[in-house]
């Protein structure tokens, strides 16, 4: 597998990925910045890929204990020596489905990336790319269900999803008993419609669904606004 180097968070995070098929974009530094952990906490993500999410999370808030889970075993392994790279030895990456993982963990905090486009259309030639963007109608049932079951009562779980998802999200996250919702709009430029959506969850919450202010990404003369830039390249958070 060829890979290239480059750098998240203004150069604080070393990232290798793949060369070819599915390369991350800055939906998991998003992601990172939106989970409200604390030093000593413990995250799980799901679909880690090269470990983009739990890079920028660790960068973000030191001492945590990550578990990344991964069904391709090579970018499962590369995830890990991206964590070696960056002196993160409390982030471990897996290989695994994660639909079939055991229930014995407990965890303060799990994200996902999941492969939300349905699969209309034509699917990308590489299969890699295909997998980690393409799920069927119950990829949200599936995956939250998953991370949910590990976390703690009272740990979030956090998403990010287009827009006509959000309802298959919604109802995955009340089936797997996560309430106290809150959507957090990401949109592209100001005064346009939000392509993507940060949803976030408390195991047995039971406060009242919200709707957030959002982020808008793009400034209209090209380049990220002055809040995007501060959560990608300064490592700020997302507070949801």
């Amino acid at each position: 597998m060829q890979e290239t180097e480059g750098r998240l968070l203004g150069g604080r995070v070393r990232y290798a990925q793949p060369a070819c098929g599915f390369r991350s974009g800055i939906e998991p530094v998003l992601l990172a910045a939106a989970i409200p952990a604390a030093p000593g906490e413990s995250v799980i993500e799901g679909g880690s890929g090269a470990g983009a999410g739990l890079l920028c999370l660790a960068a973000r808030v030191g001492g945590i204990e990550g578990l990344g889970i991964e069904r391709d075993p090579a970018l499962a392994a590369l995830a890990q020596r991206n964590a070696a790279a960056n002196s993160q030895p409390t982030l471990n990456f897996i290989a695994a489905d994660i639909a079939r993982l055991p229930r014995t963990a407990r965890a303060d905090h799990a994200f996902a990336n999941p492969p939300y486009h349905p699969g209309a259309g034509t699917a990308s030639p590489d299969p890699a790319r295909a997998s980690a963007k393409q799920g069927g109608a119950e990829v949200f049932a599936v995956w939250t269900h998953a991370l949910a079951t590990l976390l703690r009562a009272g740990g979030t779980i956090t998403l990010i999803a287009p827009p006509a998802r959000v309802p298959a999200c919604l109802e995955a996250l009340a089936r797997a008993k996560c309430g106290s919702g809150s959507l957090y709009p990401l949109w592209p430029h100001a005064a346009t419609a939000a392509k993507l959506v940060l949803i976030q969850a408390t195991r047995l919450g039971r406060g009242p669904f919200r709707i957030l202010p959002g982020l808008v990404l793009h400034e209209r003369a090209g380049g990220y606004t002055k809040a995007a830039d501060a959560i990608l390249s300064d490592g700020a958070a997302i507070s949801i």
